[in-house]
């Protein structure tokens, strides 16, 4: 989702010479392929995207592949950008880095004071390395590395498999099958599956998936905790933007964002020891019921939504301190309620696509004669 945004902002930026690589076109975990594929295109920026995520459900499941997957990515491009002289790197992490009772809103300087959030500690902790990571290069080489912390993303190509997606995807998804339960159509709903991924057993149970007899409770929405977390969304073309306005920041303004000022030196001068960081976020945040319900009117979903509160909330409230990216002189732009509409519309016309593509293919083959 962030590296598709990136190209966006880059091709309309006027940008041509771009160099990138899908997954299957190179995998990120493999130090060698990461050299090689430096060594031959010796980039000069480089933005690195690329990451395992996923929300608590994913985190608890697996909580080695985030670990593993994540701290090979990320220390194999760093490094890799550092021997091939790349002139700057931008890192992008996530907001979860800071500590589960975090003052608010979190600033840079909260990192590393208190206990992470248990349910996503192995992907922190490997996002944390990162930024120290990019310290250490910065510190020892006199490289040009710095990290940006988005808050939580959504939009375009987004993951809306049920069993690993972020909360705010989960709920779009989740209430659009509902709609069109209460609308008895499950000729789209076996469609979805088939785009967006399987649907769990029990949302199906919630939905009321094809009831067997007529006095079928009707379909709610069930989602997890209690509703009561605060938390920040961001849509990824702003987060996109950001990066690029960070890139093409004159050297000395990159400079103090990668170095910082170091608030023990009466001096005020830059200090290389300060962690290279940065938070992009919109300033503002709402709970996850609240956020629910601008979801389900989006959607069109007007029925029953029940909550769990056997599952995990996760931490209690992250909102970002963005006044340093402010202070250069960005901000987000892109509303919420407009962004989950442009993110619905993005989610539909995938369906959409995949329909049309099957249509042509189980179409009969017309010849002019």
């Amino acid at each position: 989702m962030v590296g598709s945004a990136i190209l966006r902002a880059l091709s309309r930026g006027g940008y041509r010479n771009i160099v990138y690589r899908t997954h299957r076109e190179l995998d990120l975990t493999r130090q060698a392929e990461v050299e090689r594929f430096f060594e031959i295109e010796q980039p000069e920026y480089v933005f690195l995207a690329a990451a395992r995520v996923g929300g608590i459900r994913a985190n608890d499941a697996f909580p080695g592949d985030f670990s593993y997957t994540n701290l090979a990515i990320q220390t194999h491009v760093i490094h890799a950008a550092y021997k091939q002289g790349a002139h700057r790197l931008l890192f992008l992490g996530s907001s979860c880095i800071y500590s589960r009772h975090c003052p608010q809103p979190m600033k840079e300087e909260h990192l590393l004071t208190g206990p992470l959030e248990k349910t996503n500690e192995p992907y922190a902790l490997a996002k944390i390395s990162g930024v120290s990571q990019c310290q250490s290069y910065n510190r020892q080489y006199g490289t040009r590395f710095l990290a940006a912390m988005p808050t939580n993303l959504y939009g375009p190509e987004d993951h809306y498999d049920l069993s690993t997606s972020h909360v705010l995807p989960a709920l779009i998804r989740k209430f659009h099958l509902a709609r069109l339960a209460q609308q008895q159509d499950w000729e789209a709903v076996d469609e979805d599956a088939k785009v967006h991924g399987p649907i769990p057993e029990e949302i199906k149970e919630a939905i009321g998936y094809r009831p067997p007899a007529k006095n079928t409770p009707p379909p709610h929405v069930r989602l997890w905790g209690t509703g009561s977390p605060h938390r920040e969304f961001l849509y990824v073309d702003d987060l996109a933007v950001a990066c690029l306005f960070l890139m093409n920041l004159p050297d000395e303004q990159f400079d103090r964002c990668v170095f910082s000022e170091c608030r023990d030196d009466p001096s005020g001068r830059a200090s290389k020891y300060a962690m290279p960081l940065i938070n992009i976020g919109c300033t503002k945040d709402q709970t996850i019921r609240d956020l629910a319900q601008v979801v389900a009117d989006i959607v069109g979903f007007d029925g029953k939504v029940s909550w769990d509160t056997t599952k995990p909330d996760g931490t209690p409230r992250k909102l970002l301190d963005t006044s340093r990216m402010t202070g250069l002189g960005w901000k987000a732009k892109v509303d919420l309620e407009d962004g989950i509409r442009m993110a619905y519309e993005a989610y539909l016309k995938k369906i959409e696509a995949e329909r049309t593509e099957n249509q042509k293919k189980n179409s009969p083959q017309r010849h002019r004669v």
